[in-house]
């Protein structure tokens, strides 16, 4: 049986924002909300059309948008007198990137040809 330990690095700090970032894709309304601003990307959406789009309450949209962009999955603007979201790629870059990393490249759990081919099925299935 393998022990694993942890290291005190630099990288705790961000393992522990990832795990932050986890929890809040954890709810569905959230996850659903962050596939919808990704199809959206790169101009995003207003709130009114994400909450049209996903029939969500505005009181609870504005909940879910606020815990995305709390721990930066998601970006705001103000344009006149609406709020414009869109998806922040960059993070959900180093997001996967850090669990690629992890099971694909230092240990090899999973092979990265494995990755791609879900990805595609998935565009494929979606018709992206």
């Amino acid at each position: 049986m393998k022990t694993w330990r942890t290291r005190d690095t630099p990288d705790t700090d961000r393992t522990a924002s990832y795990a932050d970032m986890f929890a809040a894709l954890g709810a569905e309304p959230r996850l659903r909300i962050l596939r919808l601003l990704l199809a959206a990307h790169p101009e995003g959406m207003v709130v009114g059309e994400i909450q049209d789009e996903l029939g969500i309450a505005a009181s609870t949209l504005s909940h879910h948008l606020e815990k995305l962009k709390n721990e930066d999955l998601i970006a705001v603007r103000r344009e006149s007198t609406f709020l414009r979201y869109t998806a922040n790629t960059t993070a959900l870059e180093e997001l996967l990137g850090f669990l690629y990393a992890e099971c694909c490249t230092r240990n090899k759990a999973i092979k990265p040809a494995k990755i791609t081919q879900i990805c595609k099925q998935e565009k494929d299935k979606y018709g992206d």
